[in-house]
């Protein structure tokens, strides 16, 4: 498969290699980031690195209690590597928890996941995350109730060109807490993977393809896609009406990642000019 690739195709996917690569060690147990990166070393040729990773993906997997995700992605290193002492082990181990507690093996997961979406219905209100955040940063004793609801956001349509300052800036910007705390709380919180929106290639006709107000009014941005997943980037990882209407606009299935806010909001500004 990598010969048919040209020479600015490979340079691509080893720069998303470098990036997602950097990721994963510091979030060994976002599997989806892993995805990314197996998929770009199967682009590229490179299969120990794919079976490598198809560990880490299982063992993450497994790390989350999602054992039959995990079985599968053993199963599929079996195909290529029948007598592989590591997925034998993985897989005997497997069987004993399911043969202990076979009632929860797969159960608790299905929440954990840091799908797309992350959450039901709306219902009737609009969910931008503004409860979640209110729990972690008022309930959880870093800022006052007060100060909260001033620097939150109102839901509004912004004027053509005009992005709104998410919330974490906004905080950062009035001295009350460094942006810094505000990104290590979020990112533990919400699972997120993280992007360095600032050092990716991103694509910008990907971008532009996307409607522009709505990238603008909730501070988010599709970046790349990958076979047929979208990655978009977002300064409010709870914000549930935001991946509502992003995934309505793309209708592919969406990855997200959370992204310094001053980082996204030059990108931004330079995707949309």
């Amino acid at each position: 498969m990598a010969a048919t690739l040209t020479s600015a195709e490979e340079a691509q996917l080893q720069q998303t290699i470098d990036m997602f690569k950097v990721i994963v060690q510091s979030q060994p147990l976002d599997y989806q980031s892993l995805e990314i990166l197996k998929e770009a070393y199967m682009k590229l040729g490179r299969q120990e690195d794919v079976t490598a990773t198809s560990k880490q993906i299982a063992g993450a997997y497994m790390q989350l209690g999602q054992l039959s995700s995990a079985i599968m992605e053993y199963e599929t290193i079996l195909q290529q590597l029948p007598d592989d002492p590591d997925v034998k082990k993985a897989l005997e181990e497997i069987e004993s928890k399911t043969t202990s507690f076979s009632s929860h093996a797969d159960a608790a997961p299905e929440e954990a996941r840091p799908k797309s979406g992350l959450g039901s219905s709306l219902g009737g209100d609009i969910d931008d995350g503004k409860a979640r955040m209110r729990q972690i940063f008022v309930d959880g004793k870093i800022i006052n109730s007060e100060d909260f609801e001033k620097l939150w956001p109102i839901p509004s349509t912004p004027l053509p060109g005009q992005i709104p300052e998410p919330f974490i800036q906004l905080m950062a910007d009035k001295g009350i807490l460094p942006i810094e705390q505000s990104l290590k709380l979020v990112l533990e919180k919400s699972r997120s993977g993280y992007i360095p929106i600032d050092k990716y290639e991103v694509d910008m006709e990907l971008a532009r393809s996307f409607p522009a107000a709505v990238c603008q009014k909730w501070c988010v941005l599709p970046f790349d896609r990958m076979s047929k997943t979208t990655l978009v980037a977002t300064a409010n990882p709870f914000n549930k009406q935001a991946q509502k209407e992003v995934e309505e606009a793309l209708e592919s299935r969406v990855q997200w990642y959370f992204a310094v806010p001053s980082e996204l909001v030059k990108t931004l500004r330079k995707a949309y000019r």
